[in-house]
């Protein structure tokens, strides 16, 4: 009786095994090869169009700039970025912009999440002044919550003290 039992729950897993699960249809552009899951630029069910112009600005304009220690002050450099930034922004005139402050991780959190506001609102003031329409750009503090390099040597704090424009779709 019990080596019966043993063969057909054998026989149950294997056949259970064997069986693949039917995926219900998607839309049309999935079923195409279209969709988040097939695109190179998207990530995370990501808007295919809106990774796609992440990518064209970063590639075109680039798509962060960077600060020195404890300051939000623009750099000669990243003035150029954020110009060319607001040159592609005027191509693309249907498109948002989110631009997120960071810091490194020296300082408290609420110290860091106010230097990430000010690094932020120091490049959108910075569009904005390019003639870009404030209520195309939003700004968002992270602080020291979202490291773009991990380490406590001077190279990843440079990464990470930075302001990073992020394509957003307009409301």
């Amino acid at each position: 009786m019990r080596r019966e039992l043993m063969l057909a729950v054998m026989i149950g897993a294997a056949a259970l095994g064997g069986c693949t699960r039917k995926q219900a249809p998607g839309n049309a552009s999935d079923l195409a090869g279209g969709g988040p899951a097939s695109d190179p630029y998207a990530e995370n069910g990501e808007d295919p169009a809106l990774a796609r112009l992440q990518a064209d600005l970063a590639a075109t304009a680039g798509d962060r700039v960077f600060f020195t220690f404890d300051a939000y002050a623009l750099s000669p450099d990243a003035r150029a970025t954020l110009t060319r930034q607001a040159q592609w922004l005027r191509q693309h005139p249907r498109v948002g912009f989110l631009v997120e402050g960071h810091a490194d991780e020296r300082g408290t959190r609420e110290y860091n999440l106010a230097l990430g506001d000010r690094r932020a609102r120091a490049a959108a003031d910075f569009l904005a002044v390019q003639g870009i329409a404030p209520a195309r750009i939003t700004t968002i503090s992270y602080g020291k919550e979202r490291p773009e390099a991990l380490g406590s040597d001077e190279a990843s704090h440079a990464q990470n003290r930075r302001a990073v424009s992020v394509v957003i779709q307009l409301p």
